[in-house]
């Protein structure tokens, strides 16, 4: 899963609900950062890698390198600022130029409902572009993580149905053992991100 759009959309902030439900006050992101969570549903586990990608212009050369190939995409805008609106759909259009039809399940998501009272867009104008689109939508707040842990589970429920019961389409995931690789019985920092097997 992939997380596109301005800077200071709250982007971490809602990578960060989803990955440990937690918030923080986060620096902008460079390149892009990256989580993992985990989500049951009734039938199957899937594991996410998110990729939490930087809103500044200078990284959006590179911002393809992560999307490419996702399975899901949110496009992330801050309820209370309209060029973070207007600038989602100039990444939609972006993202509609990599991805095909069925590939890629795209979520618009207005995030900082807790600012309502400084809104510049309505829920309206979001459910409006997300049905011109075909998109699905949601309005979050990170900070009050209002939404949220719904988003998530929904987001899963549609990547299964969509992609997963295509065969072949997810791969099946287990847990890979860890491996100290100075055979020491010491604490290796790099051991949590090296993985043994296919």
């Amino acid at each position: 899963m992939v997380l596109l759009g301005s800077s200071g959309v709250g982007k971490s902030s809602l990578a960060l609900r989803f990955g440990k439900d937690e918030f923080r006050s986060t620096t902008p992101t460079v390149g892009c950062a990256y989580l993992t969570r985990v989500v049951h549903l009734s039938d199957v586990t899937l594991r996410f890698e998110i990729w939490d990608t930087a809103g500044q212009e200078k990284y959006h050369s590179v911002t393809p390198l992560y999307y490419r190939g996702a399975h899901a995409a949110l496009l992330v805008y801050d309820i209370s600022k309209r060029e973070t609106f207007i600038r989602a759909q100039v990444w939609l259009k972006e993202l509609e130029k990599q991805y095909t039809p069925g590939s890629t399940v795209m979520w618009l998501v207005g995030n900082k409902g807790d600012l309502a009272q400084d809104r510049q867009v309505s829920v309206q104008e979001g459910q409006a572009l997300a049905n011109d689109r075909d998109l699905s939508f949601t309005e979050t707040s990170a900070l009050a993580g209002d939404q949220v842990s719904e988003l998530l589970l929904a987001i899963a429920h549609r990547v299964y149905k969509c992609i997963g019961a295509q065969q072949g389409r997810l791969s099946e995931w287990r847990e890979a053992p860890l491996v100290d690789l100075h055979h020491r019985d010491t604490f290796t920092p790099f051991a949590s991100c090296c993985k043994v097997g296919p």
